[in-house]
C-alpha cells in the first residue's frame, strides 16, 4: 500500500515562502537597526563600533544612526593644561560681565541720586570740603607732635652739651615721639593723596554724567 505525502497547494507554498523571506529581512535589519559609534584613533584611521572602546571615549567620537547621520558627537577629553585654561577664561568673562554690570548700576545710582548736573557737583563739592578738612586736621596734629619733638630734642642736646646722658624715660618717649612724626607725616601725605584722586574722579564723574544725560535726550529729539 502506497503512503502519499500531504498535498500542499501552490498558493500554501508561496505564502510559506514569502513569510520565511520577511523573517529572515527582519532578522537581518533587526541586526542592522540601531545606532553605532563613529570614531577615529590616535593615527586618524576610521572606526565603527558597537561598544564605545576606551580610546573613543578618549580621542571623542559620533553616534550614528543606521542611515548614517549623526545623532550625537563628543569632544576629545580635555587635559588637565587645557580644562585649567578652559576654567581661566570662564572665569575672566565672567569678571568681565560683573564689570559691566556694575557699571551699568552706577550709572543708574548716579542718574538718580542726582536729577540734575548742579546737584553732582553740590555732592562733590561736599566731599572736596570733607577732605580738605581731614587734611587741615592731620596738618595740625602734624605741627602739634612736631614741637613735641623739637622740645624733645633740645632737652637731648642739653643733655649732651652737660655730658650728661638723657634719661631712659626721655629717651623712650624721644624714640616713641620721633616714630608719631612719621606716621603722621604719611598719614596726612595719604589724605592729600586721596583728595587729588578724588579731584580727578569727580572730573571723570562728571563726564560720565553727561553722557548719560545726552542719552536719555536723545530718543526725544529724533
Amino acid at each position: 500500500m502506497r503512503c502519499s505525502s500531504p498535498r500542499v497547494s501552490l498558493p500554501h507554498l508561496l505564502a510559506a515562502l514569502l513569510a520565511a523571506g520577511s523573517a529572515g529581512g527582519t532578522l537581518a535589519a533587526s541586526e542592522l537597526d540601531h545606532n553605532r559609534f563613529k570614531w577615529h584613533d590616535a593615527g586618524g584611521n576610521l572606526h565603527y563600533s558597537d561598544a564605545l572602546p576606551p580610546e573613543a571615549a578618549k580621542l571623542g567620537y559620533e553616534v550614528v544612526s543606521p542611515q548614517g547621520i549623526v545623532i550625537k558627537r563628543v569632544e576629545r577629553a580635555k587635559t588637565a593644561e587645557e580644562l585649567a585654561a578652559s576654567k581661566a577664561e570662564l572665569a575672566k568673562a565672567k569678571a568681565e560681565r560683573d564689570q559691566v554690570d556694575e557699571h551699568a548700576r552706577a550709572d543708574a545710582r548716579m542718574l538718580s541720586g542726582y536729577p540734575t548736573e548742579a546737584d553732582l557737583k553740590r555732592s562733590q563739592q561736599q566731599k572736596l570740603e570733607m577732605l580738605n578738612q581731614q587734611i587741615v586736621a592731620a596738618q595740625i596734629s602734624l605741627r602739634s607732635q612736631e614741637q613735641t619733638l623739637a622740645d624733645l630734642l633740645g632737652r637731648a642736646a642739653d643733655a649732651e652739651r652737660a655730658n650728661k646722658a638723657l634719661p631712659d624715660p626721655e629717651a623712650r618717649q624721644l624714640a616713641a615721639m620721633r616714630k608719631q612724626v612719621d606716621d603722621q607725616r604719611l598719614a596726612v601725605e595719604r589724605r592729600q593723596y586721596e583728595r587729588d584722586t578724588a579731584l580727578s574722579q569727580f572730573e571723570g564723574e562728571t563726564t560720565r554724567y553727561r553722557e548719560l544725560k545726552a542719552k536719555l535726550v536723545e530718543p526725544h529729539q529724533q
